[in-house]
């Protein structure tokens, strides 16, 4: 039986991952910020098993890394994420939230996955995956605004490229994924997709990766995106 670890898992795409592995017969490693009253997380079918994270705190990562000695994880989702104030224009930024938004989008899924890199490492899949967008895409963007986020996610493709590489002897695979605009409290109601139409694409592309692969930046549908 595969075993993936999925943060920010109690809600939108992180959920959706966690239904459809479940489903699939996969150990499911399931993390959030409070295990406690998970909501719809508690009531899904499958091996699941739900582990309080932060992971913007680094004694969190290490302690749940720790309990999890020894155990091997075929896939591990970096998927928890913010967005940040909305709006606000380049001369009256909110410095906290970038600082926090930056910390959650970019810094945390490095820090998860150098944890869980010995996990992973021993694994049959030894695949990892974050959940990007392309509003951190300097090719695709062409609107402008957006700073905040857009910052955290261009650094966060930055830090997964530079991961990619330096653990390309291991047979680690690493990509990033854009999951597309979906209807999530993040996406809103007026999004194209659904977490069930994003996460199947998704999942349907993880299955074909390579070592070949590693350090690449795709859509939910499998097609390249520029960085």
């Amino acid at each position: 039986m595969p075993t993936v670890l999925i943060t920010g898992s109690n809600r939108g795409i992180g959920l959706e991952f966690a239904r459809q592995y479940g489903r699939d017969g996969w150990r499911v490693i399931a993390t959030c910020r409070n295990p406690i009253g998970v909501g719809e997380l508690a009531t899904i079918d499958g091996d699941i098993q739900v582990h309080g994270l932060d992971v913007t705190d680094e004694r969190q990562i290490a302690s749940l890394a720790g309990d999890l000695e020894g155990e091997a994880i075929d896939l591990l989702i970096n998927n928890a994420g913010r967005y940040g104030p909305v709006g606000g224009g380049y001369s009256d930024l909110d410095r906290g939230e970038w600082h926090r938004t930056l910390e959650t989008n970019a810094m945390a899924p490095l820090a998860v996955s150098a944890a869980f890199l010995p996990h992973v490492s021993r694994s049959a899949g030894k695949k990892v995956v974050t959940l990007t967008s392309k509003m951190g895409s300097m090719g695709d963007n062409t609107s402008g605004g957006a700073y905040i986020y857009r910052s955290s996610k261009a650094a966060l493709n930055a830090v997964m490229k530079s991961f990619a590489n330096d653990v390309v002897g291991s047979g680690i695979t690493v990509a990033v994924f854009h999951p597309g605009w979906v209807k999530t409290a993040m996406g809103g109601p007026n999004a194209l997709i659904s977490p069930e139409e994003s996460v199947t694409g998704i999942r349907r592309v993880i299955d074909k990766l390579t070592p070949s692969d590693s350090g690449a930046f795709f859509n939910y549908d499998g097609t390249p995106v520029p960085w």
